[in-house]
């Protein structure tokens, strides 16, 4: 499924990706990839593993919006995304299903951490099918 989360972004120009082509929707293609990279990074990194990183959202943006910033391009939002999907891997393999969240506060599981971001993951996918077939007409994997 993150395979295809970046084949949605993959072939499009930065124009196209950080279009709005579905109005008046702010959403864009690569934004939602920056997101789902934050959320990536939020639920395992931070609250599962507890690790001292940069937090990836900023006080103005609190709930994780889908926030495009002066000189992103394409190859740059993949290139984290695939970083912050390697990061999960080798904590969610280092760790057990029943593995409790180490961060402070945090009382949820290994398992429970990746049902939600399978959950989070399919829901935005979903979106990038939409705003990629808008953009481009191109449909499926």
């Amino acid at each position: 499924m993150r395979s295809t989360v970046e084949l949605k972004l993959t072939g499009l120009a930065d124009a196209q990706a950080f279009a709005r082509p579905v109005h008046p929707s702010a959403l864009t293609p690569a934004g939602i990839v920056k997101h789902l990279t934050a959320v990536e990074r939020f639920w395992f990194a931070i609250d599962f593993a507890g690790l001292d990183i940069e937090w990836p959202w900023t006080e103005e943006d609190p709930h994780g919006g889908f926030p495009i910033a002066p000189g992103d391009t394409v190859d740059g939002v993949l290139a984290s995304y695939r970083a912050e999907c390697a990061r999960s891997r080798e904590i969610a393999a280092a760790a057990a299903f029943d593995d409790r969240a180490r961060s402070d506060g945090m009382t949820f599981t290994l398992r429970y951490a990746v049902a939600h971001l399978i959950e989070e993951t399919a829901r935005h996918l979903g979106h990038l099918d939409i705003l990629r077939e808008s953009t481009d007409g191109q449909v499926g994997e």
